[in-house]
């Protein structure tokens, strides 16, 4: 049997079809619906928002990241409680989010029932980019999160760091807003061996490759079809990895 599963489709269709208490932590980097202060900025094609101009073009587009405020708290609210009806009893949730959406990021995880427990600060470096000398550089993005109901105590492994310094490496970054290998590894940390992460927007399918090669398994949803592709590919690259074979059924 794989220790993996990815679904092509809309997230929250296929979080319905998914059972109550089945996944031990749910580890995702949804649409941000940021970069920018104005409506027109959120519309702007997230090529366009995320990605500095001597390198765009280089990935697939996705859809879905335009949202205002108050429909992006909604939406994000409604596929977190189905996460939360899915995770087992003291399984974990972690979201990522910027320093624009982080406010609404953190009310919207405890609207969907999430018990929020903390930030992990992801550190990108000292490469990320500023408008100009006068800012600060914006080079964290953050992880929010918590557990469903009381946090259990761990046996396996941690504490663990609640901030994770990991550069974006060009041969490791398969998506546009793709996390690298790294970061995630460290994040998929607190599920026990051979527990399960579901990732509703598996994008090019980091969440999952970290998963599988720290011998956890995954289940990923994704509706943007080349992205879906490109997270098989991956996926099952990192299967033969951790497992020595190239096609187990």
């Amino acid at each position: 049997m794989r220790p993996w599963n990815l679904i092509e489709g809309e997230c929250l269709p296929a979080l319905h079809d998914m059972p109550d208490n089945s996944v031990d932590a749910v580890i995702t980097d949804p649409p941000y619906s940021s970069g920018g202060f104005s409506r027109d900025d959120k519309g702007k094609d997230p090529d366009a928002k995320y990605t500095q101009s001597q390198s765009q073009g280089r990935y697939p587009t996705f859809s879905g990241d335009s949202r205002d405020q108050r429909s992006y708290l909604t939406w994000c609210s409604l596929w977190i409680a189905e996460c939360v009806r899915i995770l087992k009893p003291g399984g974990y949730f972690m979201a990522f989010t910027d320093w624009r959406q982080l406010p609404i990021m953190t009310d919207a995880v405890q609207a969907g029932g999430v018990f929020w427990r903390g930030i992990v600060a992801w550190d990108k470096g000292r490469g990320s980019r500023a408008p100009h000398k006068g800012y600060f550089r914006h080079q964290c993005e953050y992880v929010v999160w918590g557990t469903k109901g009381a946090a259990i105590q761990l046996e396996h492994d941690g504490p663990f760091d609640g901030c994770i310094q990991a550069v974006v490496k060009r041969d490791d970054k398969h998506h546009m807003t793709g996390k690298p290998t790294a970061l995630m590894r460290e994040l998929v940390r607190p599920v026990l061996p051979g527990g399960v992460v579901l990732d509703p927007f598996a994008g090019s399918g980091t969440t999952g490759v970290a998963a599988v090669l720290a011998g956890r398994r995954f289940i990923g949803i994704e509706r943007e079809a080349a992205y879906a592709e490109i997270s098989r590919n991956r996926l099952e690259a990192a299967e033969a990895d951790f497992y020595g074979v190239a096609d187990l059924v």
